[in-house]
C-alpha cells in the first residue's frame, strides 16, 4: 500500500478529486490563465496528490487513469489557437503551472495568485525522491531511443530504488497504440510519463485513459528526457526566476525556436491579458 506524505495538513491538496475543467472559476485551488484552468498547489502537494490518486487506484477506487499536464505561454497560445488540442486540456484532470509566465499571470489578473512554478524538469525529482520511497512504478514512453535509454540511466543512477518498470521510444504510429498500451498494462506501472510533445502527448493521453489498467497518473512531460540526459542544459536560476528560460533556449537552439517564441509569446500574452480570472 502507498503510505501518504507527512505533510502539514494545511499543505496538502483540498480536492484530490477534482476535476479541473468542472472547478468554479472563482475556486481558491484553482485558478483561470488564458482560458486554462490550472491548479493552486506547490511541488509538495503535487507529491501529495500523487500518492493519494496511485492508493486510490490500488484500491479500486479509481477506474481510468488520470491526465495530468502542464501550462506555459507555448501551451496558452497552442490552447487557443488549436481545438483539439483545447478539447483535449480542457479534459485534463488536472494542470500544472510549468511557466513562470502563468505564475506571473496569476499574480496580475487574479484574485487567488499561483503559489509557485512547479517546472516538469524540475518536480521530477521530487516525483522520484517520493517514488522509490513508497514504492510507486514509472514507465517512461518518449524521446529518441539514445535519449529515452541515457535518461533512464542517470535517473537509476539518482535513485537507486526507483521502479522503471517500462519503457520505450517516442517514434511510433496510430497502429502501434494498441501494443503500448499492452506493454504499459504488462508493467504494472503507476505513474506513466509521456513525453512526446504537443499537442500529441495530451491528445494521445486522452485517448488511452481509459484502457490502462493500473496507471494512476499519465503525466505529459514533453522534453523531460533531454534534460535528464543531458543533452539540453537548464537556464541559469536567475533567468528562471524572472521567466526568461524561453531566451536561453532561443540562444541554444536559434533556428528551431527563435520564430517559435516570437509568434507564441505575444500571443500568449494577449490570451493571458484579457482570458484570466
Amino acid at each position: 500500500m502507498v503510505s501518504k506524505l507527512a505533510l502539514n495538513p494545511a499543505e496538502r491538496p483540498a480536492k484530490s478529486k477534482a476535476v479541473m475543467n468542472s472547478a468554479s472559476p472563482q475556486d481558491p485551488m484553482t485558478v483561470t490563465i488564458g482560458g486554462i484552468p490550472v491548479c493552486r498547489y506547490s511541488a509538495a502537494q503535487w507529491c501529495e496528490l500523487m500518492l493519494e490518486d496511485v492508493r486510490l487506484r490500488r484500491a479500486g477506487l479509481v477506474d481510468r487513469a488520470k491526465v495530468v499536464t502542464t501550462a506555459n505561454g507555448q501551451v496558452v497560445s497552442l490552447f487557443a489557437s488549436d481545438p483539439a488540442f483545447q478539447a483535449a486540456i480542457l479534459a485534463a484532470d488536472y494542470v500544472a503551472a510549468d511557466g513562470m509566465s502563468i505564475v506571473n499571470a496569476s499574480r496580475k489578473f487574479t484574485h487567488f495568485p499561483l503559489p509557485e512554478r512547479v517546472a516538469t524538469t524540475d518536480w521530477f525529482h521530487d516525483a522520484a525522491r517520493v517514488a522509490q520511497i513508497h514504492g510507486l512504478k514509472f514507465y517512461i514512453l518518449g524521446g529518441v531511443d539514445e535519449v529515452n535509454r541515457t535518461a533512464i540511466a542517470r535517473m537509476r543512477e539518482m535513485y537507486p530504488q526507483l521502479q522503471i518498470v517500462g519503457r520505450r521510444d517516442g517514434y511510433f504510429n496510430s497502429t502501434q497504440t494498441d501494443e503500448i498500451v499492452a506493454d504499459i498494462n504488462c508493467s504494472q506501472a503507476d505513474i506513466l510519463w509521456l513525453g512526446i510533445g504537443n499537442p500529441r502527448q495530451l491528445v494521445l493521453a486522452q485517448q488511452i485513459k481509459h484502457r490502462l489498467e493500473t496507471v494512476a497518473w499519465i503525466r505529459t512531460c514533453g522534453g523531460l528526457y533531454d534534460h535528464v540526459a543531458g543533452v539540453h542544459r537548464r537556464a541559469p536560476k536567475a533567468l528562471q526566476r524572472v521567466g526568461l528560460e524561453w531566451a536561453w533556449r532561443v540562444v541554444l537552439e536559434p533556428r528551431r525556436l527563435f520564430w517559435r517564441y516570437l509568434t507564441t509569446n505575444i500571443h500568449a500574452m494577449w490570451q493571458m491579458r484579457f482570458n484570466s480570472r
